[in-house]
């Protein structure tokens, strides 16, 4: 192996076996209590409660640790309701014939439709950027490898990091999304991978029944 600058590890924890067990478990019954939810409250919450999960998504591994992501964490009702509006006229023509019937008939049990108020309603919408070129500093221009795995692993940091806090999410794809390059300031060469919709549920939120209908553990994994 190669010689390279490093450090001990001196951060890891291990914790006894029974121990393990109830971690585990305790972590597997808070995150199934995140849902996708669509009615949210206009209720603020701090920057600095966004701030602290979009750095636990930055602690998240990449290729090459070039770190391809970028998060536009977005306050400001005035750009809030300009990518409400932007969203809203791509998702008319995506349901007005850019999808596919089959496309459609699957996403019918979540009773999804173009209208987005949301988009305007919460307190937080979190653009998340996937760039194709940067390097571990943020300053070079070099290639960045495994983008889309690399983002990917970052927005679950991100969406565990908010739920932890006590924050309900929506994970939001209009597609195309280029209108929040221009919204958010952002380069053309960066792609748009995600919108997160973060805050407080509305009173009276709810979740559709197919959304908590989960595959259970051997239709997801296999032991060989």
């Amino acid at each position: 192996m190669k010689d390279h600058d490093s450090r001990p590890l001196s951060d890891f924890i291990e914790y006894p076996a029974a121990e393990m067990t109830a971690r585990s478990e305790a972590f597997y019954q808070d995150i199934k209590r995140r849902h996708s939810i669509r009615q949210f409250s206009d209720r603020p919450v701090a920057r600095v409660v966004i701030e602290n999960c979009i750095r636990a998504a930055g602690a998240a591994p990449s290729g090459a640790n070039h770190q391809p992501w970028f998060f536009s964490a977005i306050s400001d009702p005035a750009t809030r309701l300009k990518i409400r509006l932007a969203a809203e006229e791509e998702e008319r023509a995506f349901y007005a014939g850019r999808a596919s019937e089959e496309w459609l008939e699957a996403l019918d049990p979540l009773g999804t439709n173009q209208d987005k108020p949301y988009l305007a309603i919460a307190p937080w919408l979190i653009a998340i950027f996937a760039q194709r070129r940067g390097g571990p500093s943020g300053d070079e221009d070099l290639k960045n490898y495994y983008v889309s795995e690399s983002v990917g692993i970052a927005t679950g940091f991100l969406i565990a990091g908010l739920h932890h806090a006590g924050l309900a999410t929506l994970t939001h794809t209009p597609n195309p999304m280029t209108f929040l390059n221009e919204i958010c300031g952002r380069p053309k060469d960066e792609k748009p991978y995600l919108l997160l919709v973060v805050g407080y549920p509305a009173d009276g939120a709810s979740v559709p029944d197919h959304a908590q209908i989960k595959k259970p553990l051997e239709k997801i994994s296999s032991w060989i």
